[in-house]
């Protein structure tokens, strides 16, 4: 009898102390809840934190290419100035060997530096610039027969005429139609037009 007292006596203690480590070491459902919700924010944050960074590396990695690949000036660059005079209305293009200073620029740079022009084309190896003016180029003539030679005159703006250059093509070997327009004189506009005439009398 005592024994089986004791049995059962021992059998309660253990499912006593069972149950006793089962409400002790069972998680509180809010606790759990609290830590899946915290560690959600966390990952969410880090995530977060993440595209920025890559997106910023993007965003570095766009205006590092844009920068290397960004056409500048050679050395070796051709320079032009077009002017075109309203008066006449004629346009001048004026070659010459790329200035000092402007070698490695890109077209941003340019534009600061010639702030009254206009960049008609900008290559590494070409620059051309634009411009408007008021009045008339210098570049009208007006071709003569002087005792028998064939001369040049520049009319000046005033609209006079400036001996430019005596030849020495003689009128008397030309024919008759051009002895009759040297006499009148004839008017060109231009070098290019000017050295074909003189080439045609030639």
């Amino acid at each position: 009898m005592n024994k089986v007292i004791l049995v059962m006596i021992c059998i309660i203690v253990i499912i006593g102390a069972m149950f006793t480590a089962i409400m002790i070491f069972k998680p509180n459902k809010n606790e759990t809840v609290q830590n899946v919700t915290t560690t959600k924010v966390s990952e969410e944050e880090i995530l977060d934190d993440c595209t920025d960074e890559y997106e910023q590396m993007q965003e570095n990695q766009i205006l590092e290419e844009t920068s290397s690949n960004e056409e500048k000036i050679s050395p070796n660059c051709s320079f032009t100035i077009k002017t075109y005079y309203k008066k006449c209305g004629h346009t001048i293009s004026e070659y010459s060997n790329l200035p000092e200073g402007l070698v490695n620029l890109n077209k941003e740079q340019l534009q600061e530096k010639y702030p009254n022009y206009e960049i008609e084309k900008f290559a590494s190896n070409e620059i051309i610039l634009y411009q408007e003016k008021e009045g008339e180029c210098n570049e009208h003539y007006i071709v003569k027969d002087k005792e028998g030679n064939v001369v040049i005159y520049k009319i000046l703006e005033d609209g006079t005429n400036e001996e430019y250059e005596v030849t020495r093509i003689a009128t008397e070997y030309l024919t008759d139609t051009d002895k009759i327009n040297l006499k009148n004189g004839i008017r060109v506009n231009g070098e290019q037009e000017l050295n074909q005439l003189i080439e045609d009398f030639e």
